[in-house]
């Protein structure tokens, strides 16, 4: 490798270990506070709050790998075109490659690294997640549950108790679970039980109601005895979570259990999840060349009217939007597996057309004149919020 393409290579890792140590201490500070919960309202310690916190992190690096690279792509290149340096090499009679191979080996590395993760360390993160998760459930009605409070057992499934008896009873007891779109319920009991068995948790309910309201609007109310509510979806007794294809080694997506209960009853979500598997290792590339098409030729400032950056990450963005929303789609309507891989192959393809016949990717006109006036706007507003907050400290 050359000097030059080891100087180009140096300046992109560089940029990009900072950019992604930064967005992951942004990113993974968000995943952290969505589970301080664990401790304040299941009783977990700090130690197990900290482990939950440190196995959410595989899921995040793939996530934000492919931002990072156009981030440091188009702010290596910019940095070499302002201060001449890509003048200078074309000057040298220096191939293009010689600007390209060095971006593109880092970006071939975290496409392997964000395939690693996604199939390797991000399966085994979220099954062992599930399981800490799981053993804190499973204790949760008898033990934990505080009288008074609702607590969010799964996704759209509420719990709460408003007294605790003697012998382990429970009177009134609220559940409302919206877990299925298509229908809600509610059970209200004057009193109940949880109890624990081979196959599950149950918690018993006696002398209540169940409110059924459909996607359509219906609602009927059925009056019970006594009625058995299963939580044994989410948890069992052993503490054992249910997996779902994103927990799924990729063995495990190509060729899924038949008896698998998931599985039977949504296999299209297993075959979403494979392709997805498959394609998204590609956006660190297609960032990459992103970054190569918008700043990867000698010109001057004064031809752009946006920072390299700034149109680099937008269509970067619009791309991977594309992909997130043919991933949603593609766990119900099969046609939409091809377009996880049309997406980033399309603009692979895209970005090799205008680096090869030299042409510059921009922004529509009206697109960059609106995004100019609303960047003004905000700069504006900053403006005035500093001499006001300089005013009042001044005052002060």
């Amino acid at each position: 490798m050359k000097v030059i393409e080891l100087y180009i290579l140096r300046r992109t890792l560089a940029i990009f270990a900072a950019s992604l140590s930064w967005l992951v201490l942004i990113v993974w500070t968000t995943q952290v506070l969505n589970r301080i919960d664990l401790v304040t309202s299941s009783g977990q310690s700090a130690a197990t709050f900290f482990t939950v916190a440190l196995l959410a992190l595989p899921a995040v690096l793939p996530v934000i790998m492919p931002f990072v690279i156009g981030i440091a792509v188009a702010q290596t290149l910019a940095t070499m075109n302002a201060d001449s340096e890509l003048v200078v090499i074309n000057a040298a009679g220096s191939p293009r490659m010689t600007v390209i191979r060095p971006i593109l080996i880092v970006a071939v590395a975290a496409s392997v690294a964000a395939f690693a993760i996604n199939n390797l360390l991000e399966p085994y993160a979220r099954q062992t997640m599930r399981q800490i998760l799981a053993r804190a459930n499973a204790n949760l009605i008898t033990t934990v549950l505080s009288e008074g409070t609702f607590h969010e057992v799964d996704d759209g499934l509420f719990v709460q108790v408003s007294k605790r008896l003697p012998d382990g009873l429970l009177g009134g007891i609220f559940v409302a679970d919206s877990r299925d779109p298509e229908l809600k319920l509610v059970y209200h009991a004057r009193r109940g039980a949880a109890l624990e068995r081979e196959q599950g948790s149950v918690l018993i309910l006696q002398e209540g109601e169940v409110h059924r309201q459909t996607a359509h609007g219906e609602i009927s109310v059925i009056r019970f005895d006594a009625y058995a509510f299963d939580l044994s979806e989410f948890t069992n007794g052993s503490g054992t979570p249910v997996l779902y294809p994103k927990d799924r080694y990729l063995p495990e997506l190509i060729n899924p259990d038949p008896n698998d209960s998931f599985f039977a009853h949504k296999p299209q979500s297993y075959r979403a999840e494979l392709h997805m598997r498959l394609s998204e290792w590609l956006y660190p590339i297609v960032f990459a060349l992103i970054g190569i098409a918008v700043a990867g030729d000698a010109r001057s400032f004064r031809e752009a009217r946006i920072h390299p950056m700034i149109t680099t990450m937008t269509i970067g963005l619009l791309v991977r939007w594309a992909g997130f929303y043919a991933g949603n789609e593609a766990e119900t309507k099969p046609i939409f597996a091809f377009v996880l891989y049309a997406v980033p192959i399309g603009m692979i393809l895209m970005c090799i057309g205008f680096i090869a016949t030299n042409r510059v990717m921009e922004l529509p006109a009206h697109w960059t004149e609106r995004l100019l006036s609303h960047l003004q706007v905000v700069s504006e507003r900053l403006v005035r919020l500093r001499a006001r907050f300089l005013a009042s400290g001044g005052r002060a």
